[in-house]
């Protein structure tokens, strides 16, 4: 099937033509470095764009681009995917930790869970928004809940852990269905309690269990699934150290932006 854009626009090849992509809301862009490339790649003159991780309101320059009426017209397709998904991602990210005023520490795992080919752009995306793409920093063992499962339970997940010497500086953080397995793993050496079960009041119930038998200080205690933007004035008050945000981070709508011809010479 032919493009019938080299048709349309051969009889005004010659003509210098410059857009801009612009946003069209607030929030913070990111992979302009990539569409910069991009638009270099497409031979066309890229005159300045933001840097990465820049807050923008809307009406804001994030790129300005000249070349080709045929340049334009591919730029059009290809630079608006590259910086409108990914800062997407970023905005949500940001008004997570916003939110959080500095009481909660706000990740977000979920990326893994997603096509291999676009890992590192949400990861990336998740750190320009302020937020950490790992509940611990590197290196630690996370034990899910079918990792407990497959050990024979919390204590056996912690000793499959304990009994490789390769394994001793590693963090240790565990998925925990019940207030019981949470103190099982406080006492069996685990660093990070993760209350991964969407019910708010479950991770109250453990942080008073915890509380009861001495053994809170010894744990950071995290919480996940399903946390919504208006949940974390809630989760703000209580006693919890990490919220980890899914879905609404990582399959955050588009930053809204236009890319607009400015003018042909």
């Amino acid at each position: 099937m032919t493009d019938p854009r080299p048709l349309l626009f051969s009889g005004v090849a010659q003509r210098d033509v410059t857009a801009v992509l612009s946003a069209d809301e607030g929030g913070i862009v990111v992979h302009t470095e990539a569409a910069a490339a991009a638009s270099a790649d497409l031979g066309l003159t890229v005159h300045h764009h933001l840097a990465e991780g820049k807050p923008v309101q809307p009406g804001d320059e994030v790129l300005r681009v000249s070349g080709s009426p045929i340049q334009i017209a591919m730029a059009e397709e290809r630079l608006v995917g590259l910086i409108a998904k990914p800062s997407g991602i970023a905005t949500a990210a940001s008004r997570f930790v916003d939110r959080a005023g500095g009481r909660l520490q706000i990740v977000s795992g979920a990326w893994k869970k997603l096509p291999f080919s676009q890992k590192d752009m949400i990861r990336s995306a998740i750190t320009a928004g302020g937020a950490a793409p790992r509940i611990a920093d590197w290196p630690f063992a996370y034990l899910d809940k079918n990792f407990v499962t497959m050990l024979g339970g919390v204590q056996g997940a912690l000793n499959a852990v304990a009994a490789h010497q390769e394994l001793a500086d590693y963090q240790r953080i565990i998925q925990i269905a019940d207030v019981e397995d949470a103190c099982a793993a406080a006492r069996g050496g685990a660093h990070i309690v993760f209350v991964d079960t969407g019910r708010i009041d479950d991770v109250n119930t453990v942080s008073r269990a915890l509380r009861a038998t001495g053994l809170r200080d010894r744990v950071r205690l995290a919480f996940g699934g399903g946390v919504q933007l208006t949940d974390i004035d809630r989760l703000r008050e209580l006693d919890v150290d990490i919220v980890d945000i899914g879905r609404a981070i990582v399959d955050a709508p588009l930053l809204d932006m236009t890319f607009r011809v400015v003018s042909v010479r």
